[in-house]
């Protein structure tokens, strides 16, 4: 039986219920079985034990590393017994548990440097919120836009204007894109409205390239949610690299707030990724908006777009901040991978 800490207990517990909830049933039995094959003598074991603060799923996510680990393994063909019970495979627990326990063991060092870094999913899903919020504010400013975004990965959902999102009675962005969303639209329809995007850049402490990094991203998609990993495939072949920058969140974005862009809707925003910043940081981070919209005009607003976890229901939250004047605004809800948006909109 293997032997675990109660945090590490609990945040398989609670990652395996979300996977559950996200509709990956598979990722959720993997992560019960891990659970229950846990090594104690490996080094991967001591880094978990060793793991200081959260480590749960609205904080480091250390399942969702690991999984991601195993996953990239399997996709790059490093283990053949585990890669037969991953969809469209299937296997009984016995062998999946032997498996595990034998690729825990086996690739202990790859897995140990894989989890350094936080999940980079670089969810496309998301940019279904962008387009939304983006439509929003242009329709209220009618202005070019300056997109910078906080924890960006790969810079996938820096490219969401050409991506399509189909709301009732429309699409936002490109229409017959390779990269169309369609997730279930409750509540009010933003307004569809042509964006223009006249520059682009992001920030991570970790930046991927689309071109050399694919794979991991796709491994961090749960194996069994195809149409998210053809999606995500389909964003690797429209995005253009060298516009995410390494750094810290707090330290790029002050940097970038102090030139003014008259003519220009300055559109800041992070999607589940506030989050992974230090508490510090996620305070420079409001204290550089706020300094910012203090010097915002009409000519040259500034927007703050958020799609974070919070504790008001299902899914995450999406807020918006406008200045001048400091608007606060909740927009809506939307699940995680953004398979479905309750919009609320500027008017809600």
């Amino acid at each position: 039986m293997s032997h675990l800490s109660d945090p590490f207990a609990k945040a398989l517990r609670d990652q395996a219920a979300a996977c559950d909830a996200l509709g990956s049933p598979f990722t959720a039995r993997l992560l019960r079985v891990l659970g229950q094959v846990w090594p104690q003598h490996t080094g991967l074991a001591q880094k978990v034990a060793a793991w200081p603060g959260d480590l749960g799923p609205r904080a480091a996510s250390v399942p969702l590393r690991i999984a991601g680990g195993l996953h990239a393994l399997v996709r790059a063909g490093r283990v053949p017994e585990l890669a037969a019970c991953y969809p469209p495979g299937e296997c009984d627990a016995a062998v999946l548990a032997q498996a595990l326990a034998g690729v825990l063991q086996a690739e202990d060092a790859f897995l140990c440097d894989w989890v350094r870094t936080a999940p980079q999913t670089n969810e496309v899903g998301r940019s279904a919120v962008l387009l939304a919020g983006a439509a929003e504010v242009v329709a209220r400013f009618g202005l070019p836009v300056r997109l910078s975004e906080l924890g960006a990965s790969a810079g996938l959902n820096l490219w969401f204007d050409r991506y399509a999102l189909e709301v009732p009675g429309g699409v936002i962005g490109v229409a017959r894109s390779a990269v169309t969303l369609r997730p279930e639209w409750r509540g009010a329809v933003p307004p569809v409205v042509p964006l223009h995007v006249a520059a682009r850049r992001g920030v991570d402490l970790h930046p991927l390239d689309p071109g050399r990094d694919g794979a991991r991203l796709l491994a961090f998609v749960w194996a069994d949610q195809a149409e998210r990993l053809a999606r995500l495939q389909a964003a690797l072949g429209m995005a253009e690299g060298g516009m995410v920058e390494a750094g810290d969140a707090a330290d790029w974005l002050e940097a970038r707030l102090l030139q003014p862009h008259p003519g220009q809707l300055h559109l800041v925003y992070h999607t589940i990724a506030h989050q992974y910043f230090p508490q510090s940081v996620q305070a420079r981070i409001e204290a550089a908006m706020v300094a910012a919209g203090a010097r915002a005009t009409p000519d040259a607003p500034l927007a703050w777009l958020a799609m974070e976890a919070d504790a008001g229901g299902e899914g995450a939250g999406v807020t918006l901040r406008l200045w001048p004047g400091d608007l606060r605004l909740v927009l809506g809800r939307a699940g995680f991978h953004g398979q479905w948006v309750d919009w609320r909109g500027m008017g809600g």
